[in-house]
């Protein structure tokens, strides 16, 4: 896949994400994917493959959220198999409280997929609003 495809493919994940259309989002992903959550909050460590991801993540994350997080892509870095995304979230928990974080994520682009991220963000910020 060249450059452009793989940011398209970034761009479509985080799309799909927004609008809380996790079945497409998931079918961007390769089944084994690896998603690594920076830092040590109650969300940080390494999920292999999508059911891992889902249950483990995305499941406990989302579940704390009223509506998902929304994304704004602000720069998007391609090279060779990896895409580089610096984005900011917007989400409200439950309870009414405000999350935005600032992020970076490293993809990493196999067969057309995504085969690997790795997910960097305030985790104080992270801890917080989620606690520990």
């Amino acid at each position: 896949m060249n450059q452009a495809g793989a940011k398209d493919l970034v761009r479509g994940f985080f799309s799909a994400s927004g609008r809380g259309d996790i079945e497409a989002a998931l079918g961007l992903l390769a089944d084994d994917v690896t998603w690594t959550v920076s830092g040590t909050t109650s969300f940080s460590g390494q999920y292999v493959g999508k059911k891992v991801l889902v249950e483990k993540l995305v499941g406990p994350l989302f579940g704390r959220l009223k509506a998902g997080i929304v994304m704004t892509i602000h720069n998007l870095v391609a090279e060779g198999d990896c895409v580089v995304a610096e984005a900011t979230g917007e989400a409200e928990t439950r309870e009414g409280r405000p999350y935005r974080n600032t992020y970076c994520f490293v993809f990493r682009i196999r067969d057309g997929k995504i085969a690997g991220v790795t997910e960097y963000m305030d985790t104080a910020l992270v801890t917080a609003v989620f606690g520990g």
